[in-house]
């Protein structure tokens, strides 16, 4: 009895340990200069303080009613189902020059943002004139909160930023199934994560759950 019983303990312990493993908590930072495609107004600049010196917007001084055309788009391979937080490293300088359009497909629609102005994929930008992190969310007419993404299959999704107002900047994106991480979570790309932008290259995320994303083809310009 008691043999049976250890033998049923050490198989839950197991199953257990393969539940965590598959569902270890996965990191993956990017560029914006390497997205997978650029669309102009939507270019790239440079800037000495920004991760690897580079980041893009539609240039152009901040302006009510200005944007609205042009995009970047990353091609994101996740490694296993979760719920999914984004964070921007932006520059927002004022109430002109504050928010994007976001979508990340497929667990959002298939959607021009830009065409529908659906607030739901309104991100309201935190302001601040040197560069800082902000969590993407909804802007809605109701208030700001917080956006998750449930993915239900690992693979490829396309994420797609929108000009919304010209001379909003974004540096780097960070994506994480920690929903609950601050600021001291998050990290810029290193070299290798460039590479493996780049390359698309396999990679072990944070917990040893593998992922890879689509190669570049907006080359730096």
């Amino acid at each position: 009895m008691k043999y049976g019983l250890l033998l049923t303990l050490i198989g839950l312990t197991v199953s257990l340990c393969g539940i965590v493993g598959l569902h270890a908590e996965v990191e993956i930072a990017l560029e914006a200069e390497l997205a997978d495609e650029i669309v102009e107004p939507m270019i790239i600049a440079d800037d000495k303080n920004a991760s690897d010196g580079k980041f893009i917007w539609m240039e152009g001084a901040a302006a009510t009613g200005g944007g609205g055309k042009g995009y970047a788009e990353f091609i994101i391979n996740i490694p296993q189902p979760d719920t999914y937080a984004l964070w921007g490293h932006v520059i927002a300088w004022d109430g002109n020059s504050d928010s994007f359009w976001v979508t990340w497909q497929p667990a959002d629609p298939d959607e021009d943002a830009q065409v529908t102005q659906n607030t739901e994929f309104r991100w309201g930008v935190a302001q601040g004139a040197a560069w800082h992190w902000d969590r993407i969310n909804h802007w809605l007419d109701g208030g700001t909160f917080e956006r998750e993404w449930k993915f239900k299959e690992a693979g490829e999704t396309v994420l797609r930023i929108g000009v919304r107002e010209d001379a909003t900047m974004i540096d780097t994106i960070f994506v994480t199934t920690n929903l609950k991480a601050t600021e001291a979570d998050l990290r810029l790309p290193t070299d290798k994560d460039r590479k493996i932008q780049i390359e698309g290259l396999a990679v072990d995320a944070k917990g040893k759950a593998a992922t890879t994303w689509g190669s570049l083809k907006q080359a730096y310009q």
